[in-house]
């Protein structure tokens, strides 16, 4: 079977809501990633077979087909095909791994995958404003869940027995990891500004001035007595990422030098209850269909949805905590939904070529109670 691998990943600097980006139509902002890839790998539109998009929200300024609409916004052909994909969080990271599937059957030479969310355009919860999306068989099911995140979060703190001051200081570590990687130049190379006003050069919401103090002071968030606050959950953003999939073969006919090969992917589903454990069953399907040992794997991605998640899922897999988001997270940076998976791929894949790292791990929770979790393996 043919191979998949990425050949450039972009991403725009993450803006919190209300902020830099925030006056920027998410089609647009699709668009910019679209064209900054081609400009950075020198391929003409014409060599795109189609645009795979995640986008969780779609409503109102994100309807339609953003997908479809980014590749004609930024002025490609009309006969370039585009679609929106939903998987929750994790919908820019199925992209790829659908863009993976298509190269490796044949049914695609050469695909871009990523996705946008403007979430100061778009409110979080906006599509169940109207109408019941579990039904009458679901709710039965689960009779009085409520398949929240929130609530979701506070369930695995009790679970895994973790307790505030845990929370807090992983939080201020992704914010003080994410403002060295910035300082050092760590992000340089995959971002791609846009020159709105005002220009935003920079992951936005990192909170330099953030202290274990000021986290602990914060009031919780969805239950009284609980562990789970604004400061160590995810932040509410504006952003998007492309990432371009071919072959080998394909690659070298475009004189193109693939950096990863998309080693393994694997999609799993866990309990919509408590929401946000799918990681962790999603991590050992891929470890056991890949081959290769959680030691051999140089950095772990695990999306920062709320503190609770990689913490849980460093204490059931028992990996090197120094390993684990090298860089910071969505609590420090930000999560616009359906570009995290690509944006955090974007962000591991340069990690992996700065640093030399065979093997890199991403993986997400995603609403529903699914995970996707993704194995890369640098090729330069």
């Amino acid at each position: 079977m043919r191979e998949a691998v990425i050949v450039e990943a972009v991403r725009t600097p993450i803006g919190r809501r209300g902020g830099a980006l925030s006056a920027v139509h998410p089609v647009d902002l699709s668009a910019h990633v679209l064209d900054q890839i081609l400009k950075r790998t020198g391929i003409e539109p014409d060599a795109v077979d189609d645009v795979l998009w995640g986008c969780v929200t779609q409503l109102g300024d994100q309807s339609g087909n953003v997908g479809r609409f980014a590749a004609l916004a930024a002025g490609w052909p009309e006969h370039i095909p585009g679609v929106t994909i939903n998987r929750a969080c994790g919908s820019s990271q199925q992209a790829v791994e659908f863009a993976a599937m298509g190269v490796m059957s044949g049914r695609y030479e050469l695909v871009i995958a990523g996705g946008v969310e403007t979430m100061s355009r778009v409110p979080l919860g906006a599509t169940r404003a109207v109408g019941f999306p579990y039904g009458p068989g679901m709710s039965s099911r689960y009779p009085d869940a409520t398949f929240e995140q929130g609530p979701g979060a506070e369930m695995m703190a009790q679970r895994w027995g973790l307790s505030r001051r845990r929370l807090d200081d992983f939080a201020l570590a992704s914010h003080h990891k994410a403002a060295a990687a910035t300082d050092a130049g760590a992000f340089d190379t995959q971002l791609a500004p846009l020159d709105s006003a005002p220009r935003l050069l920079a992951d936005e919401g990192i909170r330099r001035d953030t202290s274990a103090e000021k986290l602990a002071g914060l009031a919780t968030a969805f239950q009284d007595g609980g562990v789970v606050t604004a400061g160590n959950a995810s932040q509410i953003s504006d952003g998007a990422a492309a990432v371009m999939v071919t072959t080998p073969d394909h690659a070298r006919k475009l004189g193109l030098t693939p950096t990863a090969r998309l080693h393994t992917g694997v999609a799993v589903g866990a309990d919509p209850v408590s929401v946000l454990t799918g990681p962790i069953p999603a991590t050992t399907k891929l470890l056991s269909r890949s081959g290769v040992a959680l030691d051999e794997i140089g950095a772990y991605e695990v999306n920062e949805a709320f503190a609770t998640v990689p913490l849980a899922w460093l204490a059931e897999t028992g990996a090197d905590e120094k390993r684990l988001n090298p860089l910071g997270g969505a609590i420090a940076v930000g999560h616009p939904l359906g570009a995290s998976g690509a944006i955090l791929m974007t962000r591991l894949i340069h990690h992996m070529r700065a640093n030399g790292l065979s093997y890199g791990l991403e993986t997400m929770c995603e609403a529903g109670g699914t995970a996707n979790a993704t194995l890369l393996e640098l090729i330069a």
